[in-house]
């Protein structure tokens, strides 16, 4: 087996004479040493093959300039997350998830937990050298008391919380079946990381569980010492704080987990389990509703809790993927469940929706007078405004764009349904709009409520019946002069 270090490191000089073959970390920092321990683990345990690491943001995510495996870099403390991805699309994979402690104890804190409370066999190494080291020395969940950080110049005190002890932490929850801390400091304790960590991914190799082993390393630069007074620090000032040790071992009473199954990646086979028909549906759109844009359309549907724009911007995206189109439903609620405005955003994209969120939409639909004014002016330039006149009376000034005020609150009042506004409100939308055919409309709408039902054949009536008002209205209409009916 070839090494599991690159034979040249492009980190610095392209690889290029001497940086080719030594690391860029600074002198003294431990990472380097982390590292030759997990290839020579990885090595001996013959798994090179089969080793995914997941590196996040920091010191951290230079990981994969060295070791020669599978490499994938995380969000900053999403790494934990990205590693359960992983392992449950290749159950066969040996995955090692390998991060700092601003990374893992500060904005990953939520991820790590949940993901070692899970307890899947995974594998985490947590370099905790006390300090935000790549982004400037700030202070870190691991500060020490009385520690001078760019942030706490005077110190880390009571007003900055106490240092979290992640080993133990982590060692508390049920999921876990190895937890240890370890140093760096002198030859016994780097033996005895070289252990923990090889024992670590031997957990997972042999499908035991979660394997989680903390690594106090030195940070020679942002404590300003030099490398032989910084492992004098980790050793006086760190490992009372955080005690060296095994935390939690239950590996010898636990059995190893099921067999996971491979996931289905056939879209044939997938079809039941996600509630569609194997048939396809039937399409009405002779195409792409370019008039709105060439390859993508933005809409934003608006309102109060309970008004339905949020089952109007689902309705919207099931039709648009019927007609065989990307399309993507991204939901806002707001915090109020009556009044205030709850948005959706639906894109829908001739091959793939690039961002879900419509900041500038082509098409806004409005039920309520915050919902108009918070996103009228948002528009863009050619862009429609339909909105419920019955909430919002006065008609906003928004030049450059059609605006086309209906009650929908009344129609639907005089239907005797007052529920079946946002029905009123999809019709005009449809031919304002023109996004798709009324019979696209229609289908989804059935499919949604079922064929030839009461509730159908309601709210198919409010739909036709705002059809019906707005093709009134839209008759001359010009952009920037607002129609109120």
């Amino acid at each position: 087996m070839d090494t599991v270090f690159y034979r040249r490191f492009e980190r610095h000089a392209h690889g290029e004479g001497i940086k080719g073959f030594s690391t860029h970390y600074c002198p003294g920092c431990g990472h380097g040493l982390v590292h030759k321990y997990l290839a020579e683990a990885v090595e001996e345990l013959e798994v090179q093959d089969r080793t995914v690491a997941v590196s996040p943001v920091g010191c951290a995510v230079f990981l994969y300039y060295y070791l020669d495996v599978g490499n994938t870099q995380a969000a900053h403390g999403r790494a934990p997350a990205v590693a359960l991805g992983h392992k449950m699309a290749n159950p066969d994979a040996i995955v090692v998830s390998y991060q700092g402690d601003g990374d893992l104890a500060s904005i990953g804190l939520a991820e790590i937990i949940q993901t070692a409370q899970m307890g899947l066999p995974l594998t985490v190494i947590f370099v905790n050298n006390a300090i935000y080291g790549m982004t400037g020395g700030q202070m870190a969940p691991t500060t020490l008391m009385d520690q001078r950080t760019t942030t706490t110049p005077d110190g880390r005190t009571r007003m900055a919380g106490q240092p979290l002890r992640m080993a133990e932490l982590i060692a508390q929850l049920d999921g876990p079946v190895y937890v240890e801390r370890v140093a760096l400091y002198d030859p016994k304790q780097r033996n005895r990381a070289k252990k923990a960590i090889t024992r670590a991914l031997q957990m997972q190799v042999e499908n035991r569980g979660f394997a989680f082993v903390e690594v106090l390393s030195e940070c020679p630069t942002h404590l300003h010492l030099t490398p032989a007074e910084a492992e004098t620090w980790v050793k006086e000032q760190m490992e009372p704080v955080f005690p060296l040790g095994v935390k939690k071992d239950v590996t010898a009473t636990t059995e190893p987990w099921f067999e996971l199954d491979e996931p289905l990646f056939d879209p044939r086979r997938l079809v039941t389990v996600l509630g569609a028909e194997r048939q396809a549906p039937p399409r009405f759109a002779d195409g792409f509703p370019a008039h709105l844009d060439r390859r993508d359309v933005s809409l934003k549907l608006a309102g109060a809790g309970g008004d339905g724009a949020q089952t109007l911007a689902m309705l919207t995206a099931r039709m648009a993927i019927a007609e065989g189109f990307d399309a993507t439903y991204i939901p806002s609620y707001g915090p109020e469940s009556r009044g205030g405005t709850s948005y959706a955003d639906v894109h829908v994209a001739t091959d793939e929706v690039l961002s879900p969120a419509s900041p500038a939409p082509h098409v806004l639909l409005a039920f309520n007078a915050p919902s108009l004014e918070k996103f009228g002016p948002t528009v863009r330039d050619g862009g429609l405004v339909l909105y419920d006149s019955a909430m919002a009376p006065e008609a906003p000034t928004l030049a450059g764009r059609t605006v086309l005020g209906l009650p929908f609150s009344e129609i639907a009042r005089e239907l005797g349904a007052l529920r079946t506004k946002n029905m009123v409100a999809w019709g005009a939308f449809q031919v304002a709009s023109g996004l798709f055919p009324m019979e696209s409309f229609l289908f989804a709408l059935r499919k949604a409520l079922g064929e030839g039902s009461d509730l159908a054949k309601l709210n198919e009536r409010a739909f036709r019946e705002g059809m019906e008002v707005a093709a009134a209205a839209l008759e001359g209409t010009v952009v920037e002069e607002p129609v109120t009916v």
